[in-house]
């Protein structure tokens, strides 16, 4: 290689780590067999790769700077140089895909973060429109008491591997085009951990964490509804050699209601009325989503702001399925606000006259000229599309 390393990488000779590895980045990008297999960029890339694996070793490079030859007998002749450097120039990573100077990744650790848990729960209709404190009894991973995470049993500590003393990788060298290609892979003996515990806790079995059972307290806000998650912060899984704790959901059920049905905020029900009461008019009372809530009402000690019924009036002429909405009488939001509680009116029609009321209702038609119905046909009413199309 008679061409100045430094010119090959295009960068001044006092040129610090960092220029030279981006130098190199910035070749490697355009040259790599698998961006450009043209023969003479490849051997191109070779000699790239060759002078940044010189100039990037301080030792290497002092004495090519004496002029001194680098290579010990030519390029490929016992030159070395880290696979993850070929990978940094791609993936832009600090040495490495650990993320960490020196060409590895280095020992990874035993404390990990735990995984979340998720649990679901039924509750009451009022409870998810008001809010409600469940307690839960929760059988997840917690510390192990007994090594405090450490996984060694006590009196004992982890010690570092004698594979790859300690570093969590070993070296795995073999010849390619590119010369002696090396790269680092985890170390068997240990996991890639750099130690091993001798002496493994027989509480966790090495773990640093046991299962166990425990009770927590969860308050879920008013306007919750099925399928919304509560979420408790590190109240899930511990993690692996006493990691952090993973997060706690809490996923909701809202139980059916006998009275009320829900659609979003709004409530909706039914109530049904003779047709004497329809016609003639009256009021009802009819309770609210309070009166469910523990303490409403007019007993002792509760809420005297609390309205646990009301009046509803039926208009005299009322017709089966006329709907009453009332104004801000459904679930509150999560956000603010609250629904409606819209009632939904059936007129129910005797099924069985006795001869007294039949005489009535007869005299009745009689006078309202009724006897003789002929009913009013009406053509049925398109549908949305049906308006648009013509259908």
């Amino acid at each position: 290689m008679s061409q100045d390393l430094y010119d090959l990488l295009g960068v001044s000779r006092d040129a610090d780590a960092d220029a030279l590895k981006k130098a190199y980045r910035k070749l490697a990008r355009q040259l790599h067999p698998d961006v450009n297999p043209d023969p003479e960029t490849q051997e191109r890339f070779k000699e790239v790769s060759a002078a940044y694996e010189v100039l990037s070793d301080p030792q290497k490079r002092a004495a090519y700077d004496r002029g001194g030859d680098p290579f010990g007998g030519g390029f490929g002749q016992g030159a070395g140089f880290s696979f993850t450097d070929i990978m940094d120039a791609f993936f832009g990573g600090q040495g490495g895909p650990g993320g960490q100077g020196g060409g590895g990744r280095g020992p990874r650790s035993r404390m990990r973060r735990g995984q979340d848990a998720l649990i679901r729960i039924e509750i009451d209709l009022a409870e998810a429109a008001f809010g409600v404190s469940r307690e839960l009894k929760v059988d997840t991973a917690v510390l192990c008491t007994a090594c405090q995470g450490d996984g060694a049993a006590p009196g004992s500590h982890p010690v570092p591997c004698e594979t790859c003393r300690g570093q969590g990788e070993v070296a795995h060298v073999q010849r390619s085009f590119l010369g002696e290609v090396r790269t680092l892979r985890p170390c068997a003996a240990c996991r890639g951990f750099g130690t091993i515990i001798p002496e493994p806790c027989r509480e966790c079995s090495g773990d640093g964490r046991v299962r166990s059972r425990r009770t927590l307290t969860v308050k879920i806000p008013g306007g919750v509804d099925t399928g919304t998650r509560v979420q408790l912060a590190e109240q899930g899984e511990i993690g692996p050699g006493g990691g952090p704790a993973g997060d706690l959901y809490v996923e909701i059920q809202v139980a059916a209601h006998e009275t009320f049905t829900r659609h979003g905020n709004d409530l909706h029900c039914t109530v049904t009325l003779p047709m004497t009461a329809a016609a003639l008019g009256t009021t009802l009372t009819l309770p609210t989503l309070e009166a469910d809530v523990e303490g409403a009402g007019s007993s002792a000690g509760a809420d005297p702001g609390v309205e646990t019924s009301f009046d509803l009036v039926i208009e005299p002429g009322t017709q089966s399925g006329s709907q009453e909405v009332l104004r801000g009488r459904g679930v509150p939001g999560l956000r603010g606000g609250r629904g409606d509680l819209v009632v939904s009116v059936v007129v129910e029609t005797p099924g069985r006259l006795d001869a007294r009321q039949e005489e009535l209702l007869r005299e009745l038609a009689a006078l309202r000229g009724e006897e003789q119905p002929t009913g009013q046909v009406k053509a049925q009413q398109k549908s949305v599309f049906g308006r648009l199309f013509g259908h």
